[in-house]
């Protein structure tokens, strides 16, 4: 492997001294005479023990799951490739631990994955370099709901601004040397990140390190992606999110993964040829003959970055691993409008990542298999031949033969059913893939958690003690997106009694009123916003629903399409699937609520009296103050939060109000009800 290549950092280091050093000295020893037949394998179970809350994690189910499938010559290899002390932290945990449950299950993902030599800055590195630069103080500080945000600023700027310990900096110099001019992406791995509970998605740094010029130019890099993580430890996204979990007085140090990026040189551009992330539960399931439960895959060509960070400029390939060859356009126009066309490198001679246009890479990168993963448009072909033009680019990203010709998702849907058994837990991952000849390909998987819900973390069980008055929304069936748990701001709801008897010109009417109010720049502008009607949001056909355009209600979170107008027509509902991709895309929630259906409901009576804001917002709008009622939970005068509880694996949706406040303390849908029991799902993973 190539983790196990020498490298001189740990020898060269003379910090990690005392306590540390002692014990994995004898740990070393010990594994040494276990190999020699000299010592009971049992007899390192202590070493273990006392090594694995050194170095792994605190918490009781990641530590079952290292207990399972780590060994000491794990820990010890991890050690190896550490620089500083403390834990690794919670991503990179779920990177070791999802490719130590594969190895374990079967021999063929030794020679299906791609090896890994990253390396590991422990969390003690944050502490001393919080000292060491007067920040320690806002550390504590922020620990207190009423102070967590004072000086924060001051903190992170001074942190971006700081110096490191000398010996610390040798072994960053060290480990840039084992690289080389290889590049590199730091990532953040904090003691609370990518565990159950809490994920921290997207709320701390990332940062892509080309790695090119000087030893000390590509050192100074090195440094200045390190004090960017740090510094997101303070960024006001990263505190609010602890607070909202209940979370800001555990102890949260930022330990650091650092990883080779995978891919390869075409003339200056360096990326892999494919990436992505992956659920073992598909909660995109836009078609009644997909399985859930077989995942799903968000796949690009180039970085991994437009997956995961979304992008509203462009579209992902959206895979159903039960039927990769079902998409959710309804016709080839459809597939060609949603194709990715942006690509993102890193461009080695500028030394910075970039996106590009699809055609710019592909003209540049002659020796990759363009033929898997994009198909030729034939119908524009024929429109350039007849226009007259020529050399056209032709090639559109569908990633078709990849998935006839190859095993690839038969190994992917294999890779997240494996995990998702060790972890008793649907999980998501991250990964990427090259081919190298004749079909071959590696996957490196790059990243494993439990599966987030929308605003991080596994979600709670609903409230069973919601008063009917309270209960706003109750669904069941049809919910699509990921699952979520948090406050909704703004409600927009449009009373199906009065839509429904409305002129279909003043339909129109609504739908542009609606696109104001989401555009509309507002002092204290609503963070999440719910939008609740009859029929299709989107139609273009007013009898059916709402004809609003997409652009109009992109800041939305989550959209209810009501079955019902009037007593006389009942519409139908879309289920998103005329902008399913841009639902994706944005991440978007979707719902259906059929209130003839037994269990589902909707609190007509108390969202209109609730009080309307519309004409606040749009004095001019006094003629549909009945059909457009915009209701601000959060100033209501009781007190109570408009909270959205969406499962997407159970398929439930409840919206309620409740005076509670958020908690990261409440027990989480990866513990069950029975006491004596660690790893169980309380609800089941069959979708009901």
């Amino acid at each position: 492997m190539i983790s196990d290549l020498p490298w001189t950092g740990l020898e060269a280091s003379q910090a990690r001294l005392g306590v540390w050093q002692r014990i994995f000295q004898t740990a070393e020893q010990a594994h040494q005479d276990i190999l020699q037949g000299k010592q009971n394998p049992d007899t390192a179970q202590e070493l273990f023990e006392r090594i694995v809350r050194m170095v792994i994690s605190h918490e009781p189910r990641v530590l079952d799951l290292a207990r399972r499938y780590f060994v000491l010559r794990d820990l010890l290899q991890i050690y190896s490739r550490m620089i500083g002390t403390g834990l690794i932290g919670g991503k990179s945990v779920g990177m070791l631990l999802a490719r130590a449950i594969l190895k374990k299950q079967d021999p063929k993902w030794e020679r299906l994955l791609e090896p890994h030599d990253s390396f590991f800055i422990g969390s003690d590195v944050f502490y001393t370099y919080l000292v060491r630069n007067n920040s320690w103080w806002v550390h504590q500080r922020q620990r207190k709901a009423e102070s967590f945000l004072v000086d924060a600023e001051k903190a992170r700027l001074r942190i971006l601004r700081g110096n490191f310990p000398s010996h610390i900096t040798r072994q960053f110099e060290d480990m840039l040397d084992y690289f080389g001019q290889s590049p590199i992406i730091v990532r953040s791995s904090s003691l609370l990140e990518d565990n159950f509970g809490n994920a921290f998605a997207g709320k701390y740094e990332s940062v892509f390190c080309p790695n090119q010029g000087s030893r000390e130019q590509r050192l100074q890099d090195f440094l200045a992606a390190v004090r960017t993580i740090y510094a997101s430890t303070l960024s006001e996204k990263a505190l609010s999110y602890r607070l909202q979990r209940g979370i800001l007085d555990r102890d949260e140090q930022m330990a650091l993964l650092v990883q080779r990026v995978s891919g390869d040189l075409h003339h200056g551009l360096f990326y892999p040829q494919i990436a992505g992330v992956g659920f073992s539960f598909n909660p995109y399931a836009w078609n009644e003959n997909i399985d859930p439960e077989a995942g799903m895959l968000r796949l690009v060509f180039g970085l991994g970055t437009r997956a995961v960070d979304r992008s509203d400029d462009d579209y992902t390939r959206l895979v159903s691993l039960s039927d990769p060859h079902t998409r959710p356009e309804a016709n080839i126009n459809e597939a060609r409008q949603f194709a990715q066309r942006r690509v993102d490198v890193l461009d080695l001679d500028a030394n910075q990542l970039l996106g590009m246009d699809f055609e710019e890479v592909a003209k540049e990168s002659p020796k990759i298999p363009l033929s898997l993963f994009a198909s030729r448009d034939t119908r524009a072909e024929r429109r350039a031949r007849e226009a007259g033009m020529r050399d056209i680019f032709p090639w559109v990203l569908t990633f078709d033969k990849l998935f006839s010709e190859t095993d690839f998702v038969a190994n992917m849907k294999e890779m997240l059913a494996c995990i998702q058994k060790a972890y008793d837990y649907p999980v998501d991952i991250e990964y990427t893939a090259n081919f190298i000849k004749d079909g071959v390909y590696r996957i490196n998987l790059v990243q494993c958690r439990p599966l987030q819900i929308r605003g991080g973390g596994t979600i709670p069980p609903a409230p069973a003690d919601i008063a009917t008055e309270d209960r706003v929304l109750e669904a069941h069936g049809a919910v699509i997106g990921q699952s979520r748990y948090n406050i909704v701001d703004r409600v927009i709801y449009i009373p199906p009694s009065v839509y429904g008897h409305l002129p279909l010109s003043e339909r129109y009417s609504v739908a542009r009123l609606i696109g104001q109010i989401m555009r509309l720049e507002e002092e204290d502008k609503p963070e999440t916003v719910m939008l609740i009607g009859p029929g299709r949001w989107g139609t273009t056909t007013p009898s059916l629903g709402v004809p609003v355009s997409f652009s109009e209600i992109s800041r939305v979170s989550a959209i209810c399409e009501i079955v019902a107008m009037r007593d006389d027509l009942i519409p139908d509902v879309s289920l998103g699937t005329h902008f399913f991709s841009d639902l994706v895309e944005m991440e978007i929630l979707y719902l259906a609520l059929f209130p003839k259906k037994e269990s589902n409901q909707i609190n007509d009576t108390l969202l209109k009296e609730a009080p309307n804001r519309l004409l606040e917002l749009l004095p001019e709008a006094q003629e549909f103050a009945g059909a457009i009622r915009v209701i601000d939970f959060r100033n209501l005068s009781d007190g109570k939060n408009l909270w959205l509880h969406a499962n997407t694996i159970e398929q439930q949706v409840l919206c309620y109000l409740d005076d509670r406040k958020p908690t990261g303390q409440t027990r989480t849908a990866s513990e069950k009800t029975d006491p004596g029991s660690t790893n169980g799902l309380l609800y089941s993973i069959s979708r009901k």
